[in-house]
């Protein structure tokens, strides 16, 4: 017999299409990081992109710099703790869980990435991927698979909200990066699809060790009946 502690993390009517974006965003981080492995200026790209961005002036610019506060130490601290209050209100102790390693893992990923490829904007600075692009991407996927499995959408609604979510997340954070010249565009990308690449994974590990958790636990307690 098998017990279920809780709703899985990652629907499983999402779970083959999560994993073939997860697919296609890794082979895209991959591409990106070789591409610019060790380069210290913006690609056509990033030039042409960064012209039409950088350099906003009041009131974008503080929008931008309100945008890019979620992504620094305090922000994010804030953000993952009120992630997780609101996460165990509703009784939904795997996404708590996913958050705190979902947005754990992504942020790692991304920084060990960082030192792996070595590209670097304004001097040293490591640029790719964007960590908080991909801190935020990370934890509106998590907020929007929380709200797929809690509305029960089926496959292609709960797709289509995980990455319109996901989109709107990383474009907003990917543009306050742009606009203030912090990341290169490519940067940006990159750290959008980290996010997509590490949250499926993590959850389907999530639902896989709570579930193996929630078995030992009924084995044991049929062990002390006996």
């Amino acid at each position: 017999m098998t017990g279920r502690s809780a709703p899985a993390v990652l629907p499983p009517s999402l779970r083959v299409w999560l994993g073939l974006f997860a697919a296609l965003a890794a082979l895209a981080v991959v591409a990106l990081g070789v591409l610019y492995a060790g380069h210290s200026r913006p690609g056509m790209v990033d030039a042409r992109i960064s012209a039409a961005v950088e350099g906003v002036r009041p009131p974008w610019r503080n929008v931008a710099l309100a945008t890019d506060f979620w992504g620094e130490p305090a922000g994010v601290a804030m953000l993952v703790v009120a992630a997780v209050a609101g996460c165990l209100l509703l009784r939904r102790p795997r996404a708590a869980v996913l958050v705190v390693a979902g947005v754990g893992m992504t942020v790692a990923t991304s920084t060990l990435l960082k030192s792996l490829v070595g590209r670097t904007i304004h001097g040293d600075n490591l640029s790719y991927p964007s960590g908080h692009t991909a801190f935020a991407t990370a934890l509106a996927l998590v907020v929007a698979l929380l709200a797929a499995g809690r509305l029960g959408l089926g496959r292609t609604a709960g797709t289509l909200l995980v990455l319109a979510v996901a989109l709107v997340a990383g474009a907003a954070m990917g543009w306050a990066q742009a606009a203030l010249g912090a990341h290169y565009p490519t940067d940006v990308l990159g750290g959008w699809c980290t996010a997509l690449t590490v949250i499926p994974a993590t959850a389907w590990l999530v639902d896989r060790m709570a579930d193996w958790l929630v078995d030992r636990m009924a084995d044991a307690a049929r062990r002390e009946r006996r």
